[in-house]
């Protein structure tokens, strides 16, 4: 064989193996923010990433709120191509575990302490069999009321505190000509009104057991005919063409005074601070009757990848996402909180401290719970079917004791 050959070739092999070994961190991230304010967060997360000599791919996914990211990642995993990084939540993260698909990245979550600095409620969301697989941005707090405070002050009306309190506000309101509840007829708005109910009419122990456990006496209860009882009551406070409404336009009436109240998750404050609004000003914001905190949390799961440049970039992706930094401006952007609770709030605004306060308090009084609504609770077919039953109970005459006999039909049949 030629020795110059040779010599060439043993210099190409050399250079590609020490290429290997100084391979730069990679990670291609699937996620489904293609919002203004959600871009702008993850951009800054990619620009730490640049910034730690990681190469970046960015993969959004827009429409269906994750449904076609998910389509899209059904297909990457069948083809043994997973990206590195990907947008899950809640049930999700454990589903795609039980497909032996994700990765473990407890090395860095020991090395920078997550334990010690994540509720415990919300830690274990992101643990697979005691492993750590995912990384938490997030904390939304999702039994939040909105209020237009100009509307409230003129009717002589303080933010409530009790579900009777809001009956009265809004019967109030009503004979004033002012609509009291903004609400989009969706079926997830509609749940996502019913558990913050049923949370502040039974309790965080009935919440748990209804909709977290699905102990069947619990949903057959007289206390879960009370929060369907309620339900009619909203029902007849929300105007005549809620149907179909997108729940930013629901917020927009409580914007412009066309309505006073939403029960709506913390991303719609961020809709009155784009519009240059000011909480405890021009609009308020308090927890929804009743103890208790509905969480819904944003996460990346690590999907199993070959080669170590991935590996690599998978561990900086990780310890980046539960970095101070980015924990605190990527919640300034989404209106909700840093799901660590050592990340100074000294530039958010009054509601992120009223939520942070509430979530350590829940944290400490065993009342922090996850979101059924929003996909932390339970898994997709249970959680469907009693969002079904909701918005039927809630687009009809259908009485309480019969949405309830519902109820615990459908989510035995959905098991």
């Amino acid at each position: 064989m030629n020795s110059k050959f040779v010599s060439v070739a043993t210099a190409a092999i050399m250079t590609m193996a020490a290429g290997a070994a100084n391979a730069e961190p990679q990670a291609e991230v699937l996620h489904w923010w293609t919002s203004g304010g959600e871009a702008k967060s993850v951009a800054v997360l990619q620009q730490e990433f640049d910034g730690r000599g990681g190469t970046w791919t960015d993969m959004p996914v827009a429409g269906g709120g994750g449904d076609a990211a998910m389509t899209a990642l059904r297909a990457r995993v069948l083809a043994g191509n997973a990206p590195t990084a990907v947008q899950l939540k809640g049930p999700a993260i454990q589903e795609w575990y039980e497909e032996g698909v994700l990765a473990d990245i407890s090395s860095v979550a020991k090395a920078n302490g997550w334990a010690d600095v994540l509720p415990p409620s919300i830690a274990n969301h992101m643990k697979c069999e005691g492993t750590w697989c995912a990384a938490p941005v997030n904390v939304h707090r999702i039994d939040w009321i909105w209020a237009n405070a100009d509307v409230l002050s003129k009717n002589g009306i303080k933010m409530p505190t009790t579900w009777a309190e809001f009956n009265a506000a809004a019967a109030k309101l009503q004979a004033a000509g002012v609509t009291p509840l903004a609400h989009g007829g969706q079926a997830w708005q509609d749940a996502t009104v019913f558990e913050a109910v049923a949370l502040g009419i039974g309790g965080a122990d009935f919440f748990q057991k209804a909709f977290v456990d699905l102990d069947p006496a619990t949903l057959k209860s007289d206390t879960m005919v009370k929060v369907f009882d309620q339900m009619r009551t909203m029902r007849g406070f929300v105007d005549s063409n809620f149907s179909g409404r997108d729940w930013n336009l629901a917020t927009a009436m409580v914007m412009n005074g066309e309505a006073a109240f939403q029960i709506m998750g913390d991303w719609a404050k961020g809709e009155f601070l784009a519009a240059g609004k000011k909480p405890g000003v021009d609009f308020l914001c308090a927890s929804t009757p009743g103890e208790g905190f509905l969480y819904n949390v944003d996460s990346f799961a690590m999907f199993s990848v070959d080669g170590k440049d991935k590996k690599d970039g998978q561990l900086l992706l990780a310890e980046l996402i539960v970095g101070k930094n980015f924990q605190k401006v990527f919640n300034l952007n989404k209106g909700s909180i840093p799901a660590r609770v050592d990340v100074a709030l000294d530039e958010f605004d009054s509601c992120a401290h009223t939520s942070a306060k509430d979530m350590a308090d829940s944290n400490k009084g065993g009342s922090l719970l996850p979101s059924y609504a929003h996909g932390m609770a339970l898994r997709g077919a249970q959680a469907g079917a009693i969002t079904d039953v909701v918005t039927a109970h809630f687009n009809s005459d259908m009485s309480s004791a019969d949405a309830v006999k519902m109820l615990a039909d459908a989510v035995a049949n959905s098991l």
